[in-house]
């Protein structure tokens, strides 16, 4: 049976941890606060509660498969629910667009902001079929050799070239481009095959749990227990230890852990013995983050409003607790930003938590948004799921093109696919 430490508790770390367990292997997983979850987990204030991280994930089959290659099918745990409604645009010039899922719901959504618009939308997003099969094939569900990638993954072309070339209209680029710069991305370093977010978002939507989907990371940190996983809470990884080419343990501020395997599920420029091959890469930085729990009747608010501008603002609402994520020119309280908007919910809070982009990095240990984009030259300056290092691999969203939980589960799923079963 083989010996494997998991560093980080996220649901990269989480999701690895219990995949191996349920192949045979004794896990231990180590994790530096006193909770498990990272993003994917709840914060909670004065009788209110807000999602930590994500209120909402794309392609439910990752999670579906996580469970069921662990346990129990996720039916039997937890409910998935799909929405109806993807997010609500508002542009500048005072229209707005309320995206739903699907072809047709698509194309005649974007009818009602111009003629044609449906169409060119519809037409775009179609354009990504052909992309999105190579790399669910080529890099997403398969362990991937850097010498045999996928040529689109060497593409020069940028999704802020792609953009400018498909649409006229800016409000339809604004749309295409949200999940990206809502991570910290600038367009123009974007590769443009990312663009299959569109796709994959129209052709599977959104899904969430009921009453948030940090309940998703409650129920996989309890699955740890059922595989029997070892759980060391507030603990600090400081380094790997390398012995001939090949890791032998992982040392922690309370000693070493021996190992035959380590998946590293955190940043890997904070361990020494891994931070020289990632050298060229840059976290992409969170946005400001603020929650705030409401007294009274709430504005009648999708589940996601994006209010374009600078700064861009999204308001995630679960019943009377918003979160608001502010990028930009945010020189003001972000409430008071908002209030700008027409939605002013300053008299209304009752409870309130500020997270500022250097607090919730030092609070998760590195940033929850994974990899800044700097080029298609960073597909291959990140690691995963392979390393340098003899018997590390590496999962999360440091390892992925995007910081999602379909990326960072199918980079669980990868590493498992990699190390395989206990021999």
């Amino acid at each position: 049976m083989g010996s494997v430490v998991v560093i980080g508790g996220g649901f990269g770390g989480l999701a690895a941890a219990v995949r191996l367990a349920k192949l045979g292997h004794e896990v231990t997983l180590v994790e530096r606060t006193d909770t498990l979850g990272g993003a994917l987990s709840a914060v909670s204030e004065d009788g209110y509660t807000w999602d930590a991280g994500p209120s909402y994930t794309l392609l439910p089959a990752v999670v579906r498969d996580l469970f069921r290659k662990s346990g129990r099918p996720l039916e039997r745990e937890i409910d998935l629910v799909p929405l109806d409604l993807l997010r609500e645009h508002r542009f500048e010039d005072g229209t707005s667009l309320r995206l739903p899922h699907g072809r047709a719901a698509q194309l005649a959504a974007f009818d009602e902001l111009g003629a044609g618009l449906g169409r060119q939308w519809v037409d775009h997003v179609a354009s990504y079929a052909d992309d999105w099969e190579v790399l669910r094939r080529g890099y997403l569900e398969n362990p991937w050799d850097p010498s045999d990638a996928p040529a689109l993954l060497d593409s020069r072309e940028t999704l802020f070239k792609r953009l400018r070339k498909t649409f006229k209209d800016e409000r339809l680029r604004l749309v295409a481009g949200h999940p990206f710069v809502a991570e910290g991305h600038d367009l123009r370093n974007v590769p443009a095959w990312l663009g299959t977010r569109s796709y994959v978002e129209q052709r599977f939507g959104a899904w969430t749990v009921e009453g948030g989907l940090a309940q998703l990371g409650s129920v996989l940190a309890a699955r740890l227990a059922t595989r029997k996983v070892e759980v060391l809470t507030g603990t600090t990884v400081t380094d790997l230890v390398v012995r001939s080419g090949r890791v032998a343990a992982v040392a922690t501020t309370d000693g070493e852990l021996a190992a035959d395997v380590v998946v590293c599920a955190v940043d890997p420029r904070g361990l020494p013995a891994l931070a020289s091959y990632v050298r060229r890469t840059m976290p992409a930085i969170p946005p400001v983050v603020v929650h705030v729990g409401l007294s009274g009747e709430a504005p009648d608010l999708p589940h996601e409003l994006v209010l374009h501008g600078d700064p861009m603002l999204v308001v995630r609402r679960q019943g009377n607790a918003l979160t608001i994520h502010g990028r930009g020119k945010l020189s003001e309280d972000i409430l008071r930003a908002l209030a700008r908007h027409k939605i002013d919910v300053r008299a209304q809070v009752e409870a309130r938590v500020d997270r500022s982009p250097r607090t919730q990095v030092e609070h998760w240990g590195s940033s929850p948004m994974g990899v800044l984009w700097q080029g298609r030259g960073t597909v291959r300056q990140r690691l995963g799921p392979r390393t340098p290092v003899a018997g590390v691999y590496a999962a999360g969203a440091h390892a992925t093109p995007g910081a999602g939980l379909p990326f960072v589960g199918l980079s669980a799923a990868l590493v498992a696919a990699e190390v395989g079963p206990a021999g």
